[in-house]
């Protein structure tokens, strides 16, 4: 699936230019000219990453890098920046506010799409060591904080079915039996028999909704995630 970048500047050409670079570098590109449309858009896709002009006939760029990174729905999304020359302190306010780069202009359209590149390896290398696990761009899992997302909704889980999600995320298309998943639960201090498994995988389907489905039932054996 390709990546989707967001651009937004107030410029025609400027979008028009790197719209084309992007895509023929393989990017699903999203244009816009001011924040307002900008934030339409937002409401209903998450882009993957957002090149910012930081001078925008409605709302401030550095104000909208604020919103982006307050806001959990929106905090993970990598921010490159556009400035004019001579804006260092733009620049140095954009990055302390969690702005992954920054580009002046004039720029290469080339240099442009290698660091959108560049920052999306990162991103991805980031979220390897938050230990976030991403299924189909609909499940997320974050291991660390203990947060399930299904199309970007947090979703409550007991602690038990937290642990039958971990545990079926980490290893994916490995089958487990409903022992293992007993003896991963609870150890030696297992009492329970091995239907209750069943049952806290009925709820955890039920809560994840349209991401139940990654979790299959092998007949006689036990449950996979894929």
């Amino acid at each position: 699936m390709n990546k989707i970048v967001a651009i937004i500047d107030d410029e025609p050409d400027i979008v028009e230019l790197v719209s084309l670079h992007l895509t023929k570098a393989g990017f699903k590109v999203k244009g816009f000219f001011d924040a307002k449309s900008f934030y339409q858009f937002l409401h209903k896709e998450i882009p993957d990453i957002i090149i910012l002009d930081l001078m925008l006939p409605d709302i401030d760029g550095i104000e909208i890098c604020k919103y982006l990174k307050m806001n959990e729905k929106y905090s993970l999304i990598p921010i490159i920046m556009l400035t004019a020359r001579g804006d260092e302190s733009d620049k140095v306010l954009g990055l302390e506010l969690g702005a992954d780069d920054y580009v002046t202009k004039p720029f290469s359209p080339r240099e442009l799409v290698a660091r959108v590149k560049a920052v999306l390896r990162r991103g991805k290398l980031s979220q390897q060591e938050r230990k976030i696990i991403k299924i189909d761009n609909i499940l997320k899992i974050d291991l660390q904080k203990y947060e399930v997302y299904v199309n970007e909704k947090k979703v409550g889980l007991t602690t038990t079915e937290f642990k039958i999600l971990e545990i079926l995320s980490k290893k994916r298309g490995w089958v487990f039996s409903r022992d293992q998943l007993l003896d991963y639960l609870w150890g030696d201090d297992k009492i329970v028999i091995d239907r209750t498994i069943d049952v806290h995988i009925k709820h955890l389907r039920d809560k994840l909704g349209p991401a139940g489905k990654f979790i299959k039932n092998i007949r006689g054996i036990g449950y996979k995630l894929e």
